[in-house]
């Protein structure tokens, strides 16, 4: 059986009806709008506007702009371009921002949204952070009827009466959060060095008055070489070795003619009477990280050794370090590493370091900040193997807090009742501490704590920390929703019972008939 096709005019001569529903207003049970009222915009007003003491130039954007706009595109997972159309083109994004009405230019460009991670650093963030609990947690109360709440629930209410100065469980753990550069291999490092080291020899000898002739580089042989080993699918640990030791030669000798380039009285530290000055302010800071890095790949050369402090794995982020975390997907990573508490299903940062530390000895750190959260130390304290030594638990034994997992020293004895309730203890523990990674889960596969593209130190930590906020923000809306909706359904079903009451009362009665 046939059918018939009819096409359309390719030709749209005006806008299709389009009805907007809403009439110009905004819902109020919208996520933006609820999670904007979740947030303190006004709290850190004054502190942002310090920032700008001068009262010439542009404008700045309001502080809920900025911190706005930085949980929107870390919410929504787009890129910086994508979320300033996303706010252009979405009235609840506006809402959330704190315009006033719907404004359909673009806000703000997409590089914007890079200078508000450089003016909210981690510290004043990780300030954000708390008060934001604290205010979720103050307006979730006054959204949940009484005998209950989601923070707190009816049958978890008693506690522990053994004394006043403990409440509550602490979850502590680290992680690393991986950066975005390329897997750090010492051969393609030094190529790298090599070719940056040229481009600044290019540079600098048109305006080198004390050279004649411009020193050789051997680009096209240094490039050649590195390339015949790079590209072999098997390499002996011999080649590499070989391999390093002739870029580090092309490195020393061009790093000799940069030092020729220079005057003899130059000490390092004034670049405006040197040809330094025609040097950007990047490949100014590229030429002292290969200095660097042709240090440490040196001293490793000369010890054969793969070993060096400080290590520099990446000459655009020269801060990043390598983290030993011994996981089964990779041994190293490279990042930042970030110590946090969970407290009442809410994450708090405690510290974050590009350089490799022992997260156990955060532990007394973050206990005395749980008493400065709450007013009281924990009664029990959910930690991994690593936090777990004889420090930590006698600190944990004097201040009256117990340590999660086995004691130290020789074990009870197997079948007997202690160790039978030891193992039960242990086995409680271990999956209330089971939360603190499922939030590492989160934050890594939700959010972008699997790979962190920001460049520079500043914005890397905040984006790190923008990712918690948003984090806590869904978390905080979904205690609050439940309170709101409950709200809405007990003001439906009193309506509903009071025009009941009037359809059966008798005058109605006689008029109305029901099938």
């Amino acid at each position: 059986m046939g059918a018939m096709y009819k096409k359309n005019s390719r030709v749209q001569c005006e806008f299709a009806p389009f009805d907007l529903g809403f009439n110009g207003r905004l819902r109020k049970d919208n996520r933006w709008v609820i999670k904007a009222s979740l947030i303190p915009w006004d709290s850190f007003e004054p502190e942002y506007a310090k920032l700008f003491p001068s009262e010439e130039g542009r404008p700045a954007f309001p502080f809920r702009v900025a911190l706005g706009a930085l949980i929107i595109k870390e919410e929504l997972g787009i890129s910086d371009d994508e979320t300033v159309l996303q706010i252009q083109e979405n009235p609840y994004l506006q809402y959330f921002l704190g315009f006033t009405s719907y404004q359909t230019q673009v806000p703000f460009d997409g590089s914007t949204l890079v200078y508000f991670r450089k003016r909210l650093n981690w510290t004043g963030l990780a300030a954000i952070n708390e008060l934001l609990i604290k205010n979720v947690k103050a307006v979730q109360d006054e959204h949940t009827p009484k005998g209950g709440s989601p923070l707190k629930p009816a049958n978890s209410n008693v506690e522990s009466e053994r004394d006043e100065e403990h409440a509550g469980v602490l979850k502590i753990d680290a992680s690393c959060t991986p950066a975005d550069i390329r897997y750090p291999l010492d051969l393609s490092l030094l190529d790298e060095a090599r070719r940056d080291t040229e481009k600044i020899i290019d540079i600098l000898f048109p305006h080198c008055k004390a050279m004649t002739r411009k020193p050789r580089t051997y680009r096209i042989q240094a490039r050649q070489k590195f390339l015949a080993v790079i590209r072999k699918r098997k390499k002996s640990s011999r080649e590499i070795r070989k391999a390093i030791g002739k870029q580090l030669r092309y490195i020393r000798r061009n790093l000799l003619s940069i030092k020729e380039m220079l005057p003899s009285d130059y000490s390092g530290t004034e670049i405006t009477d040197s040809p330094l000055k025609f040097l950007s302010k990047e490949q100014y800071r590229n030429l002292l990280v290969v200095n660097e890095l042709y240090r440490q790949q040196k001293e490793m050369f000369d010890n054969k050794t793969h070993q060096v402090a400080g290590r520099i794995v990446s000459i655009r982020q020269p801060h990043v370090r390598p983290i030993v975390r011994g996981k089964a997907r990779a041994n190293v990573e490279f990042g930042a590493k970030v110590s946090m508490s969970v407290i009442e299903h809410f994450v708090y940062v405690d510290r974050i370091s590009f350089d490799a530390y022992n997260e156990g000895g955060d532990l007394p750190a973050q206990v005395e900040a749980y008493k400065k959260r709450t007013g009281k130390y924990p009664e029990s304290l959910l930690a991994d193997k690593i936090y777990r030594n004889r420090e930590n638990y006698r600190f944990c034994h004097d201040l009256g807090i117990h340590l999660a997992g086995p004691k130290l020293g020789r074990p009870y004895q197997e079948g007997t009742l202690k160790s039978r309730i030891r193992k039960k203890t242990q086995r409680q523990d271990e999956i209330e501490r089971v939360e603190v990674e499922g939030k590492f889960g989160v934050l890594k596969r939700r959010f972008t704590w699997d790979l962190i593209k920001a460049r520079l130190v500043d914005t890397s930590e905040a984006w790190i920390l923008i990712a918690i906020i948003v984090a806590n923000l869904n978390q905080g809306y979904r205690y609050v929703l439940p309170g709101l909706l409950l709200f809405f359904v007990l003001f439906l079903v009193l309506t509903r019972v009071k025009l009941l009451r009037v359809v059966q009362s008798p005058v109605f009665s006689k008029e109305l008939s029901f099938v």
